[in-house]
């Protein structure tokens, strides 16, 4: 997330095409995400243009581009960093190596469930690794959290403790702690890009891999692996920034609209996210999907090393998200 030397001319060239002039002074913010259209996130964003829009009398306005269409998360940041585009969608993992605390949320089971997640990302915690990315180098100003959801695995075969998993090659993201998160749970961590994991399903070349139920349902995985054991090991929000390019155009009483705008956002993808978790949970046990209940502790208590590697240097910022109630 560095902010790259080979982008300052692309920023001067740019300047602050996140910021498009329209007719009479207007001005239209580009908003970016990787979802398709009608995902939450999506839907979230397109209702905060349409508040923005309304709030200012069409002064501002948002214009969203859905589906990767502007390119992946990667080159959407850097876009973002340069004001190209004014607010993304982006996962926490580009932002760890400016903001490590960020990388707590990503260890397995550093939250109890859904509910103490968002208890955490809504107050206090929150709001403090906001002001931290905001106040880094990443040329970004963290407007609000998103709802990614609870991972779990999916496999061939029925799961219910870490021994099932011996010999099971499971599909992880292409990260170090969730490589080793999915070992230290009794698989085999196989990284390997989301786009080549149906094909990697079919063929064999993996045994499962774990992820929502939107994403498990929407990406027909289930179609090739039936059982779905409700680990939740991973639990991980998501961040929405605006560039601080077109962020510092903006007066102060804009600034303050965006940030409303963008808490009421947070609460609205959250609802719309419920929603489609719900949704997809019914089509997939409709599918024959049988979800399995799993006792958690076995799982908790083999990944301990994990949370002991990758959390040592944060050890006070785990304590704290344990005693948010």
């Amino acid at each position: 997330m560095k902010f790259r030397n080979s982008l300052a001319g692309l920023a001067l060239a740019v300047g602050a095409l996140g910021m498009m002039s329209t007719p009479a002074s207007a001005l239209e913010l580009k908003a970016a995400d990787v979802h398709p259209e009608g995902y939450p996130n999506v839907v979230a964003m397109q209702n905060l243009g349409k508040k923005l829009e309304a709030a200012t009398k069409g002064r501002l306005t948002l214009k969203m581009f859905p589906g990767a269409i502007l390119g992946g998360e990667k080159e959407m940041i850097e876009q973002t960093q340069v004001g190209a585009i004014a607010i993304l969608r982006t996962s926490l993992g580009p932002v760890g190596p400016v903001v490590p605390e960020v990388n707590v949320f990503n260890m397995p089971f550093v939250f109890r469930d859904e509910a103490h997640m968002r208890k955490v990302i809504d107050g206090e915690i929150g709001d403090e690794l906001l002001a931290k990315i905001t106040a880094s180098p990443s040329k970004m100003v963290a407007l609000g959290w998103m709802d990614g959801g609870t991972r779990s695995l999916y496999l061939k075969k029925p799961v219910r403790t870490p021994e099932d998993l011996k010999g099971q090659k499971v599909r992880m993201m292409g990260n170090p702690l969730f490589i080793d998160t999915m070992n230290a749970m009794g698989g085999n961590g196989i990284a390997m890009g989301f786009g080549e994991l149906y094909s990697a399903l079919q063929t064999g070349v993996v045994d499962g891999a774990e992820n929502n139920p939107p994403t498990y349902f929407t990406q027909n995985h289930y179609s090739v692996a039936k059982y779905y054991s409700l680990t939740g090991h991973l639990i991980i929000p998501e961040i929405f920034v605006m560039s601080k390019i077109v962020w510092e155009k903006l007066s102060a009483d804009d600034q303050a609209l965006m940030k409303k705008l963008a808490r009421e956002a947070q609460m609205e993808q959250r609802a719309l996210w419920d929603k489609k978790v719900a949704e997809s949970v019914e089509g997939l046990k409709k599918a024959g999907v049988e979800f399995i209940e799993v006792d958690k502790k076995p799982f908790y208590d083999a990944t301990a090393a994990v949370r002991e590697k990758y959390g040592k240097d944060y050890a006070a910022l785990i304590k704290r998200i344990e005693a948010v109630k």
